[in-house]
């Protein structure tokens, strides 16, 4: 059993794929070619944006949104500490500070209860991260943004494909960036992103931003980075794309098994009921991790943790913010255990993972069940 099965995934795709690289081979223009253009047109289509611009990866997606916003040295944006690091990493590549507000326990997003007490005159921006999969709640989100004239920017690395209120993530606020990376529900064969947004300004500032701040050729008109996506990662995705919603299917019906059979015996990230998620990573939470971990290693099954240690704990970041800081992120660090993920896994890999998950959970040393509800 794999934990992400990307072979899989290509072989039933593969014919496609191979003629969509072998049409860039053909034609050789692996910089800027035609396929980026038409994978920007068919994702801005897909979310419901106007713009939708292709860059190198979804941490660089991050840096040009905040680049072309203006953000720098001086300013702040608030986000989680529960995430990949690329998110407080990007604000701080930029020049600017990230500051950290605590998650809600039920979901593992950002907290919007408590938001408005981390704003100061410094603020520019809101960094809300759409964990695991499900968009972040966003409409609260929005309102403190509108209300103190702060840009949103949801990190929507894992999630892209799922709806908040009925609206796709990537098209939730003023910026919306996603990741390609191999392993995301709609993923490349190396790195690659983009950013979506329906304010025409922003979208010329990241398209210029891109390319060295390059308004036209070999004039620069900003400072900017190399931040394309090649045309070979456009072409593949372009190729993943055909199968993507149909896969998204699958993996909400893998996910709904796991329910059936984990609920009540297992603690469960909450799924909200005016969202979808893409299940970027199953996730559950085990008040004896470790042991469980080890019972399901032993049994051939994989697992990951996303993520053990807190950004604001990290070493490089720990500077940023009282280590004791974010109480709720910590105590979930400890906790969250991901366990198999993919559309196209079979009902007895699922019975076989949920089987020896909960006779491992249930069975403590102590003999009681480790069972807890999570509410919001």
């Amino acid at each position: 059993m794999e934990f992400i099965d990307l072979k899989s995934q290509y072989m039933l795709s593969r014919d496609l794929i191979n003629q969509r690289i072998q049409a860039v081979l053909d034609h050789g223009q692996y910089i800027m070619g035609p396929e980026v253009g038409e994978l920007e047109a068919r994702l801005a289509g897909f979310c419901g944006a106007r713009h939708c611009v292709t860059v190198a990866s979804g941490t660089e997606a991050l840096i040009i949104s905040l680049m072309a916003l203006g953000i720098g040295p001086g300013d702040e944006v608030l986000t989680t500490p529960f995430s990949f690091i690329a998110t407080a990493e990007a604000i701080l590549l930029v020049g600017a500070k990230p500051v950290f507000v605590d998650i809600d326990r039920a979901t593992c997003n950002i907290d919007p209860r408590q938001i408005e007490s981390k704003i100061t005159p410094r603020t520019r921006a809101i960094m809300p991260v759409s964990l695991f999969g499900q968009p972040a709640d966003m409409e609260q989100i929005n309102s403190i943004g509108q209300r103190y004239n702060l840009a949103v920017i949801e990190d929507a690395a894992q999630s892209f494909g799922a709806t908040y209120q009925g609206k796709k993530s990537c098209n939730l606020s003023t910026i919306g960036c996603t990741s390609f990376f191999p392993s995301k529900p709609l993923g490349c064969y190396g790195d690659g992103g983009a950013l979506f947004t329906n304010d025409d300004m922003l979208a010329t500032a990241a398209r210029e931003i891109r390319v060295h701040g390059q308004s036209r050729r070999y004039v620069h008109t900003r400072v900017g980075v190399g931040g394309r996506m090649d045309t070979l990662q456009c072409a593949i995705v372009l190729a993943k794309l055909e199968n993507f919603e149909r896969e998204l299917g699958l993996r909400a019906d893998i996910a709904a098994s796991y329910e059936q059979k984990l609920s009540g015996k297992i603690r469960l990230i909450k799924l909200m009921p005016d969202r979808t998620s893409v299940y970027a990573q199953y996730t559950v939470a085990l008040d004896e991790r470790e042991r469980v971990r080890e019972v399901l290693h032993q049994a051939g099954i994989p697992t990951a943790i996303h993520y053990p240690v807190p950004i604001h704990r990290q070493p490089a970041y720990a500077w940023l913010s009282n280590v004791d800081a974010c109480p709720v992120a910590m105590d979930m660090a400890e906790k969250v255990l991901s366990i198999p993920m993919g559309p196209y896994m079979s009902q007895s890999d699922i019975t076989h993972v949920t089987d020896v998950l909960i006779k491992a959970a249930t069975q403590t040393p102590s003999g009681r069940m480790d069972v807890v509800e999570l509410s919001k």
